[in-house]
């Protein structure tokens, strides 16, 4: 099987590539800009294209002859429609590493045409949102009658810049949260709480994570909130959650953000890396106040994203879902998480 990482010179695309390289894989590196994909491709003597995702008439020309791409080139509210459109035409399955609402829904839209056209559409294929999917899949499989799920993570490491862009473009929405089956805005940080995690207890507040989009389609829940223990977080009020939003929204804040970003931002290290962690919570509870609860602990989420996609791209080579638009739990499992490298999980637990 011949597969793709498009944004290979980016922080993530690279991280994949060269633990590819270390698994004894020779993925095809592809990317926009010939310079970055030539410098980073050739010293390692792998085959790389050079293609812009405007065309999707040159996207599909260019997957041609590949079986699966690894998208890793944000932000995927502009890159991945593109993509998809162009692994529908190809016949390719496509997986991406996004962290963004909207985009999950958008790919999700596309099921049907994934199904006519045999090819598998896996958004979320990294720490967003592998982790926090699997363990909503363990815990509402427990409690086939919850009605709430609640999810939280907490993270020692650092960020890239594609990973800070898309916060940057994020911060502009406000908060999200599903509500009844749909997809809410509300006030960021509109729910603040105190989760159990392995390490100890910490105060979280909501956040728009992508599982506001997956795990619906995962555990079939319909109200679901995603908190996160950030500094500053939990002490954001409505008042200034508002201003944030409208400031966030200015397209001068956005550019100046995104250039910044782009000038000063590179990712952290392997030192970094090898010395940091995630931990990650879930919570479904019923309506007669039973809940079941579970937790892991994994690595850097750098270093699980790049771990998660090599692992799913292996599992669309050898045991494929039903053609359509998948999230990681319902293309491989609940179970899919515990193949990753350095994950501990913390059983279900009943309350």
């Amino acid at each position: 099987m011949t597969w793709m990482i498009y944004g290979a010179s980016g922080y993530t695309g690279q991280l994949v590539a060269d633990l590819a390289l270390d698994r004894g894989e020779r993925p095809v590196l592809a990317g926009r800009d010939p310079g970055k994909v030539a410098a980073f491709a050739t010293p390692r003597g792998l085959p790389y294209r050079v293609f812009d995702l405007a065309d999707p008439n040159a996207v599909a020309e260019a997957l041609r002859d590949v079986d699966v791409v690894a998208h890793c080139a944000g932000p995927f509210s502009a890159t991945s429609a593109p993509m998809v459109e162009g692994c529908l035409r190809a016949g390719a399955h496509y997986l991406d590493i996004t962290g963004e609402i909207d985009v999950f829904e958008a790919v999700f839209e596309r099921h049907e045409d994934a199904r006519r056209a045999g090819v598998v559409l896996l958004p979320g294929s990294g720490f967003d949102v592998v982790p926090t999917d699997c363990l909503a899949a363990m815990v509402a499989a427990e409690l086939p009658t919850a009605t709430h799920l609640d999810l939280a993570f907490h993270s020692s490491g650092g960020i890239s810049g594609g990973t800070l862009k898309s916060a940057l473009e994020g911060a502009a929405l406000g908060g999200r949260a599903r509500i009844g089956g749909e997809v809410r805005s509300v006030p960021m940080a509109w729910r603040r709480r105190e989760i159990p995690f392995p390490s100890g207890p910490r105060r979280v507040a909501s956040l728009p994570w992508g599982d506001v989009s997956t795990a619906y389609r995962s555990t079939g829940i319909g109200n679901i909130t995603t908190f996160a223990h950030l500094p500053g977080l939990t002490r954001t009020g409505p008042r200034s959650a508002r201003l944030s939003q409208v400031v966030m929204g200015s397209h001068l804040v956005q550019r100046l953000g995104r250039a910044a970003i782009g000038a000063a931002v590179r990712g952290p290290g392997r030192a970094t890396r090898s010395r940091s962690w995630v931990e990650v919570y879930a919570e479904a509870t019923a309506p007669d106040g039973t809940s079941v609860s579970a937790a892991l602990i994994g690595p850097d989420t750098y270093d699980l994203t790049a771990d998660a996609v090599l692992r799913a791209v292996g599992a669309l080579r050898s045991e494929p879902p039903a053609p359509g638009a998948h999230t990681p739990a319902t293309a491989f499992g609940a179970d899919f998480v515990r193949r990753l490298h350095g994950v501990k999980i913390i059983e279900p637990a009943h309350r």
